[in-house]
């Protein structure tokens, strides 16, 4: 990513709930940030410029932003042209490319990434001071966030992390987004290494630490389920002494480290052991319903397919809990919340046929639970799946892409595409398995073949589930099916 003009780019905020209020946006003199930083500022408290947001996308800033000049593909400095062209208030600058000549006021900084972050904490801790629910997992944090939000949003002003913005930079970008006003922070944190939660979990310091599952994603970094487990519980480090950790207990890896974690625990999952299970679930294309034990009297219903995303909704109704939301209300909220984007969802395209796009990421875990699902919906026609490459898998790539494998029958569904190059360890397996003309394999050079065979095959009738690793792209053929154009 260019981090002078990169994609994902300046957040302001947005509540999950007006509230009946007026958003209210971060205001701070410059002079204030400089102390925060602990760098040196040319303007005196008196004539300190007023900083409304942080960006650090040029094209995407907004007069009164402060430029935060990071690097990626290009050194972030050499767009603070630009930014004072776009009406910035100020910028950092690193140490090492000082000095700059800009007529933008400037802040000094050993690192501006690490400044943005010290900002971030000062902003959340100081200036806001909302309660925080952290969030990660294997799979499922993303959807696990937009429903934790959704019911929280009933009772609370509430923002949540946007779209992926759930690394060291999106987190302090996500907190600066914040209106002043926000009594809950609904923090999505990812991870592919070790120190990385801890790192955000001890600058956000959350009163609620949720972990969704351990899965595969990112062995090929941490070579044993044992090590993610590990990582993935570093998210409770600055959780607060008062605070509640919520995690899968079906899961032996966290409830064996969960003894070490002296807060609040409660666990949710099928098993009848946790605090929280569900039972009776009924699974269906574009909804799943089910029970609690714990109140027989509620049906609940989430607007998403799948077992997996009702230990998600568990997650979620954990969380309500803990702030007292009632259970009627969250009934409700989980009835009616929103996706992000390409994670099952739902598509008519330009043939008729329904598409259910789950492309924004893939682990062999994740894999084999949609296609489960997926082979059990209804279909006047066929059910085709487009499979692509699950990244990040290791030594282990070959074998697990195979035993996807396991997930597929030809009397349920007969039709796959394959996309990519790992998942020639899957097409070798099939051949034991499926007729050579119902498997279809393309390799990642040759998206725009997927395309058109499928723009060519597919019928009205037919249900396509497409899902892989987000760095193979298939959004682009979702996009190519429901717009109906060639690649």
């Amino acid at each position: 990513m260019a981090f002078g003009s990169g994609v994902i780019l300046r957040y302001t905020g947005q509540a999950e709930q007006d509230a009946g209020t007026e958003r209210t946006i971060m205001k701070m003199k410059l002079a204030e940030i400089a102390r925060v930083v602990g760098a040196t500022c040319a303007t005196g408290d008196a004539d300190s410029p007023t900083v409304t947001g942080v960006c650090f996308d040029t094209r995407q800033l907004q007069p009164g932003d402060l430029f935060i000049p990071l690097n990626g593909e290009r050194d972030g400095h050499s767009f603070i042209p630009q930014a004072a062209a776009a009406g910035a208030a100020a910028t950092f600058v690193a140490a090492d490319h000082a000095p700059i000549t800009t007529s933008l006021p400037m802040l000094v900084v050993p690192d501006p990434l690490t400044a943005l972050q010290q900002l971030a904490q000062y902003y959340l801790l100081m200036k806001v001071n909302p309660k925080v629910v952290a969030i990660t997992g294997s799979n499922g944090k993303t959807t696990t966030k937009d429903m934790t939000a959704a019911v929280l949003a009933t009772q609370y002003h509430v923002v949540k992390t946007p779209d992926n913005y759930n690394n060291e930079i999106g987190v302090p970008m996500t907190i600066l987004g914040m209106e002043t006003n926000t009594e809950v922070l609904v923090l999505e944190m990812g991870m592919d290494r070790s120190g990385q939660l801890h790192h955000m979990s001890t600058l956000t310091e959350p009163d609620v630490a949720v972990i969704t599952m351990i899965g595969e994603a990112h062995i090929e970094f941490f070579k044993t389920r044992d090590k993610i487990a590990d990582a993935k519980l570093e998210i409770t480090d600055g959780l607060k002494e008062d605070g509640t950790f919520i995690y899968n207990g079906d899961e032996p890896l966290l409830r064996e480290r969960a003894t070490a974690v002296p807060q609040q625990q409660k666990t949710f999952g099928l098993d009848p052991q946790n605090n929280l299970f569900a039972k009776d679930i009924e699974s269906f294309e574009t909804h799943t319903d089910f029970s609690l034990s714990k109140w027989p009297d509620l049906r609940f219903t989430i607007p998403v397919m799948g077992e997996y995303n009702v230990t998600n909704a568990l997650a979620a109704i954990l969380v309500g809990r803990r702030f007292h939301v009632k259970p009627e209300a969250i009934q409700s909220a989980l009835a009616h919340f929103t996706i992000t984007a390409n994670r099952t969802q739902w598509l008519t395209g330009d043939a008729g046929e329904q598409l259910l796009s789950d492309v924004y990421n893939a682990n062999p875990t994740a894999m084999k639970l949609v296609l489960r699902d997926f082979a059990g919906f209804p279909c006047t026609g066929r059910r085709i799946a487009v499979i692509g490459d699950m990244l990040e898998l290791g030594d282990a790539t070959a074998e697990l892409h195979a035993g996807v494998a396991d997930a597929l029958a030809p009397e349920q569904i007969p039709v796959v595409y394959l996309y990519g190059s790992a998942v020639q360890a899957l097409r070798d397996r099939l051949a034991t398995t499926y007729p050579a003309e119902a498997v279809h394999y393309y390799p990642q050079d040759r998206q725009a073949d997927l395309i058109a065979d499928l723009q060519r095959t597919v019928r009205y009738d037919d249900i396509v589930l497409l899902k892989a690793s987000h760095g193979l792209h298939l959004e682009n053929v979702v996009d190519a099916l429901v717009a109906g154009t060639h690649a």
